[in-house]
């Protein structure tokens, strides 16, 4: 069979999403991966880095398990067994996963793909025609001109997560989420690391208080950074990298990561060709992940929305929800959950306090301290949620700072999509003691009644 009501090209989070609802609902679907199924998210990006922050966190334990009255000795890392573990889990994800999809009867090809027709991908010369085609080939590692990545001194986010050993120095170009997470893990493990920031703040998209809030923590980890300054050259030792940047100052480490942002693939593969518009390589969609040409759709780091896993997720269904007829209503893209799985983690949901300035609405702040968290002080984590809210009306953003914060966003976003108030979650009762508990004080007190806090 080559002829199906949707074809895919690209087996990552958008793609496969996409395909795993389309058969749900009834849809003959054929879905192409050039690489393996599951694309960044599972193999080379959310889920191996996970990983190794946890194999990071549990190696933090052991250091400061005397904190804890437990007398444990932390001798070394030992990086074959860390990959173990990490590809164990990528291997069992991938298994689960190839399974759904053989169970949905989705035509799984394996091979590089190319749109030859406003209706047909080409895959190894046989052509597959789909009523709809939806594009979603993800996205690449970008660097920067003249700094040539070899794979060795000077490495993506793709090499750092098959190094088979600590690097004793590490200089992480770009404190984004990326490396801020690589920044964690390899402090963790025992290097040292400095990053390099050409914005204001580290994390610069979440909100201000939540940036300085990790830049503290990180100073206390022994996390040197550089912000608001801009790189200038590169040059390869035998030992090393050296950095140079513009204001005269240079860095030396075993490694350089560059971690300055993912790019969208979609050279060479015949979008152009068949009058599809784009803009600096991202396909641009409309609310419901249309292209300019009928019939064609894009999802996830190929189009310019939030290059997180989980918005794929949501576009593929989006799309294959929308191909069925079932008249899905746009993303909200301000109610997407986002992480950063550093220590501590930061978390937020809808707008930061400069955001809800800009767009006009009234606000009022509120911060809770996690000191005032029983389950807080039994983890040793700092922290606080910080509450955004229209003065008398909606919470307009969330944004949290400390350890496993990222676990909160679900009432978070419900409170967020929800449009609920500060009176509407004050009267709701949290377990204690929990994590989840600040987010029912910082309402709380947002409310105007307090209880373990200062009001």
């Amino acid at each position: 069979m080559s002829n199906f009501d949707l074809v895919i090209l690209g087996g990552g989070s958008g793609g496969y999403a996409a395909a795993l609802r389309g058969a749900q609902l009834g849809l003959s679907v054929a879905l192409i991966e050039a690489d393996k199924l599951g694309g960044t998210c599972l193999h080379r990006g959310c889920i191996p880095t996970k990983a190794l922050l946890h194999a990071g966190e549990i190696a933090d334990g052991a250091r400061e398990a005397s904190h804890f009255g437990i007398n444990a000795t932390f001798n070394s890392i030992d990086m074959t067994g860390v990959n173990s573990y990490k590809d164990g889990v990528i291997t069992k994800l991938h298994k689960g996963l190839q399974g759904l999809v053989k169970s949905r009867n989705i035509t799984y090809i394996e091979g590089h793909g190319k749109l030859v027709a406003k209706d047909t991908v080409e895959v190894n010369g046989t052509k597959y025609t789909g009523k709809n085609v939806v594009l979603a080939t993800g996205s690449y590692a970008k660097t920067l001109p003249g700094l040539d990545i070899d794979g060795k001194r000077v490495i993506t986010s793709d090499h750092a997560m098959k190094l088979e050993y600590v690097p004793k120095s590490v200089i992480v170009l770009g404190g984004g989420v990326i490396g801020c997470e690589f920044a964690s893990v390899w402090k963790s493990f025992g290097a040292d690391v400095t990053i390099i920031e050409g914005l204001p703040h580290l994390v610069a998209l979440e909100d201000e208080s939540s940036s300085k809030q990790l830049e503290r923590a990180y100073r206390k980890r022994g996390i040197n950074f550089e912000l608001g300054v801009r790189f200038k050259s590169h040059t390869v030792t035998a030992d090393g990298v050296t950095v140079t940047l513009e204001d005269g100052k240079t860095f030396s480490a075993e490694v350089l990561l560059v971690a300055v942002g993912r790019g969208p693939v979609s050279a060479n593969l015949g979008y152009e060709e068949q009058g599809i518009t784009m803009d600096r390589g991202y396909i641009l969609v409309d609310n419901k992940c249309r292209t300019n040409v009928p019939g064609i759709w894009a999802v996830g780091d190929l189009i310019p929305t939030l290059q997180l896993a989980h918005v794929g997720f949501g576009e593929g269904i989006l799309v294959a929800e929308e191909i069925a007829g079932l008249n899905p209503p746009p993303i909200n893209y301000d109610g997407v959950p986002r992480v950063t799985y550093s220590e501590p983690e930061v978390a937020s949901v809808g707008l930061t306090t400069a955001q809800a300035k800009e767009r006009g609405h009234d606000v009022v702040e509120l911060n809770y301290d996690l000191a005032g968290n029983g389950k807080a002080q039994i983890l040793r984590t700092a922290g606080s949620i910080k509450l955004v809210s229209q003065k008398g009306g909606p919470v307009l953003g969330i944004h949290m700072v400390g350890a496993r914060v990222g676990e909160l966003l679900a009432e978070a976003q419900l409170i967020f999509n929800w449009e609920a108030s500060a009176d509407d979650v004050a009267p709701l009762i949290h377990a204690h003691p929990t994590l989840s508990e600040a987010m029912g004080e910082a309402h709380m007190a947002l409310a105007g009644k307090p209880l373990h806090a200062h009001g």
